[in-house]
């Protein structure tokens, strides 16, 4: 018996918020930590404890500088991250296309 494409799930990456900010950080290449507060509607201290969580399991990075004289915050993916992204969207491809499938 094989297991279940949900076992493939990643419990860091499937997390709503976290998967919010790898799809949005990824389409924006590099993102700024104003936009993706705005964006996901999540308060700064909320997004930064997901941040520290990608940060952690090495699928982003956080770079610290200035805009002018404002500080900014900035989130980019690492390959890691890329890679986490990827897999995940081909897992929940895949079991859409078993539900499809047994629907038919």
């Amino acid at each position: 018996m094989t297991d279940h494409p949900v076992i493939a799930l990643d419990d860091v990456v499937h997390q709503r918020v976290r998967l919010g900010i790898l799809t949005v950080t990824q389409q924006a290449r590099r993102v700024e930590f104003g936009y993706l507060r705005t964006e996901l509607g999540l308060t700064a201290g909320n997004l930064s404890q997901h941040l520290g969580v990608l940060e952690q399991a090495g699928l982003i990075t956080i770079d610290k500088g200035y805009d002018g004289k404002r500080p900014r915050t900035w989130i980019q993916l690492t390959k890691a991250g890329k890679k986490a992204l990827r897999d995940e969207i081909a897992t929940l491809k895949l079991l859409i296309r078993q539900l499809e499938a047994d629907e038919a």
